[in-house]
């Protein structure tokens, strides 16, 4: 049995700016944290030699890969020729289409379980970029690079997506009183009303054409260079009118990625001591994010006590094989 244990990220500033509309033309930055939220998948000897078994959110029994509904599954187990025998299955610890990346931390793991299966070991910009393969190139998904490099490396990072399709992975060396000091200040609600990213991206990409949204995007790649900033010097109420500034801006995108709930939310967050904010993930739903100092968090908490508090903290390792045995 092989078990890979793979991270979910928050991203904090320049989401958007890692589609090809975008980077092809501008390069694109986004600065993200992953967090101890994992996909776990395992993979094992299947009892009956000429099938194989998938469990996600229902189960498969199959007797060639080509016949696996699940698409990522299907794809990846075409890449590695796999031929029967196997039984692989996921369980996460937070919900797909919440806004973490849960579905290219899926990839990612699946990738990694299989490449460890195989003896075919591939490293962190291996793992990342055949994602990105898969989900993008293969799958046609209208998505971006973001996800995928963050659940391969994990930690707190600036990624840069350039014109040629190369990406840039520089970590924010933070002292470790501010580091500390930052998890302390963020605080997340979940809101509900898990959606799919896809038809809001899709959106966000037909309209970066629009001089105006790729000027907004352009603004939030400034940002992500000024909250670096704000990071390394250890400023962190500066963190949070950075995150306020990202999230007007994101508005501007694209249809969908607020909504009367997620305003209602933010309103009430940034009158009861929250210094900025955001919407994880494309929009339309999930998890919001606010930076608020410590001494304000019960009144936060006390405001927004009908959307429910979610605790996390930071993590740096990316995806991990954390079980490998051959029995």
């Amino acid at each position: 049995m092989i078990i890979t244990r793979t991270p979910f990220r928050i991203s904090f500033v320049g989401g958007g700016s890692d589609l090809a509309a975008f980077y092809e033309k501008s390069a694109g930055a986004v600065l993200s944290t992953t967090i101890n939220k994992y996909m776990y998948i395992s993979s094992h000897k299947f009892f009956e030699a000429d099938k194989i078994r998938t469990k996600y959110s229902k189960t498969e029994t199959v007797g060639s890969v080509a016949e696996i509904e699940h698409p990522i599954l299907r794809t990846i187990m075409q890449q590695f020729d796999i031929k029967g025998g196997l039984e692989i299955s996921s369980i996460a610890d937070v919900p797909g289409g919440t806004g973490m990346g849960s579905s290219s931390s899926f990839t990612v793991g699946t990738l990694h379980n299989l490449s460890a299966a195989t003896q075919t070991y591939a490293n962190k910009e291996q793992l990342a970029s055949m994602a990105c393969d898969v989900e993008i190139n293969k799958l046609g998904e209208p998505i971006g690079k973001q996800d995928q490099y963050a659940a391969a490396y994990g930690g707190l990072n600036i990624y840069e997506f350039l014109p040629n399709g190369a990406v840039n992975v520089r970590p924010v060396n933070m002292a470790s009183e501010a580091y500390q000091e930052l998890q302390d200040n963020l605080v997340m609600f979940y809101i509900g009303n898990q959606r799919s990213a896809s038809k809001i991206l899709a959106e966000q990409t037909k309209n970066t054409s629009s001089e105006d949204k790729f000027t907004a995007l352009q603004s939030m790649v400034n940002l992500v260079y000024d909250l670096e900033k704000t990071l390394i010097k250890g400023e962190l109420d500066d963190f949070g009118r950075i995150m306020h500034e990202n999230w007007i801006l994101k508005q501007k995108l694209a249809s969908g990625i607020t909504n009367p709930l997620i305003n209602e939310v933010y309103d009430a967050a940034l009158a009861n001591g929250a210094l900025g904010g955001k919407l994880l993930g494309a929009g339309g739903g999930g998890f919001m994010l606010f930076y608020c100092p410590k001494n304000k968090q019960e009144k936060l908490t006390q405001a927004l006590s009908q959307v429910r508090l979610f605790d996390f903290d930071f993590e740096q390792g990316g995806s991990q094989v954390i079980f490998h045995s051959n029995e």
